[in-house]
């Protein structure tokens, strides 16, 4: 019989609007700030909205770089100075997770078919940049593409085709993102309430975010990427599932392959979306996983929902979270209004939380969950 192969997180970055890099943001985050803001901006609505955005691109882009591929640089630099690992070594993989990538050239009024378009090609460009000899791969499956692309690089090693994985994600709001958001009437007028009862939809957000995993322990206390799901519940485009059991089996499924039981878990960092059929369905697959009193958060509030960086930029978090011990609260929830009742952090909560279960939905009913562990050296 084959022996497990234990993953780990050793480097982790984040940048966003809120602080340009992770230890930044989760100091940010104890404090109870936020990057959301109201925004009149014309060029993306021609109404008022709520997100978290750059201030300004200027300061974002590298020479030769669009701001997309900017910031996955900005965070890929970072995790690999931190992991002092050999990106030349065909053994260092490349993912990049994205659900839009350059798509902002559109509206400055390049040509659809210009290759600049393409995420391969932009993954082909950061991956030259930053001296990969492995070719990179990107994962782009709408709102869970980062878990999925942290559950690919787990799979990965595990196969042996690497000794580490850098992932890089990253989104940028484009008018034309917003629009659509908006087209689903799925837009709150305020800072998003996640689970709230009064919530109204969503705020979007821009982000970027990174991690290494690795086959080779790092010293000191490590947490371990213990294991990975996803599921579909084929339900409608994009309205989710309406009992939750499918993003359910993606949890037990995570779960199965760690190891771990219900009352295992320490604390949960959900989707959150702050939309009344999201947070419904997942109060439901929590319910359904038998860990309705186990602590939930959501960050969206935080970082409005940075699509394709939102599952990296939070299991970030809750890594820091678990280093740190101290669960993030869901800011803007007040009262209870969600299908079943669940155990929504709502105060900065200290705590021994060693085990982690970080979940995230999308647009065609994609589901998606990992498992986060603390491995201690006796």
């Amino acid at each position: 019989m084959k022996q497990k192969t234990d993953v780990f997180i050793i480097a982790d970055s984040i940048y966003a609007p809120l602080e340009k890099n992770a230890a930044a943001n989760f100091q940010a985050l104890c404090a109870g700030e936020s990057g959301v803001r109201r925004h009149d901006d014309a060029q993306r609505s021609p109404v008022p909205f709520f997100a978290s955005l750059f201030n300004n691109y200027a300061d974002i882009i590298l020479p030769g770089f669009t701001p997309f591929e900017s910031l996955l640089l900005h965070t890929a630099k970072e995790v690999i100075a931190q992991a002092n690992i050999p990106v030349q070594d065909p053994r260092t993989g490349f993912i990049v997770s994205t659900t839009k990538g350059n798509i902002s050239l559109l509206e400055e009024g390049v040509s659809a078919d210009d290759p600049r378009l393409s995420l391969a090609h932009s993954a082909g460009v950061v991956a030259r940049e930053l001296g990969f000899t492995s070719t990179p791969v990107v994962v782009s499956h709408a709102c869970i593409s980062g878990l999925v692309a942290m559950i690919t690089a787990k799979r990965q090693i595990e196969a042996g085709l690497y000794d580490q994985v850098v992932v890089t994600g990253a989104d940028l709001i484009t008018r034309f993102i917003l629009s659509g958001f908006q087209s689903f009437q799925a837009v709150a007028d305020e800072p998003c309430k996640p689970f709230d009862a009064n919530r109204k939809g969503i705020n979007l957000g821009e982000g970027a975010a990174a991690v290494v995993l690795s086959r080779f322990r790092p010293e000191g206390t490590a947490i371990r990427l213990a294991g990975g799901a996803v599921s579909n519940d084929a339900n409608h485009i994009s309205g989710p599932s309406r009992t939750g059991e499918e993003l359910y089996l993606a949890i037990r499924r995570a779960m199965e392959e760690a190891g771990v039981e219900a009352a295992d878990i320490d604390m949960i960092s959900a989707h959150g979306t702050a939309t009344r059929y999201n947070d419904d369905m997942e109060s439901k697959a929590i319910k359904l996983a038998g860990l309705q009193e186990v602590p939930v958060n959501s960050l969206k509030a935080y970082y409005g929902h940075t699509l394709g960086a939102a599952g990296l930029i939070e299991t970030v978090v809750s890594v820091h979270s678990m280093k740190n011990g101290q669960m993030i609260p869901t800011r803007g929830f007040e009262q209870p209004g969600t299908s079943e009742n669940i155990h929504v952090c709502s105060t900065l909560q200290p705590g021994i939380f060693d085990t982690c279960l970080k979940t995230a939905s999308g647009f065609g009913g994609c589901n998606a969950a990992i498992i986060l562990e603390t491995d201690k050296l006796l």
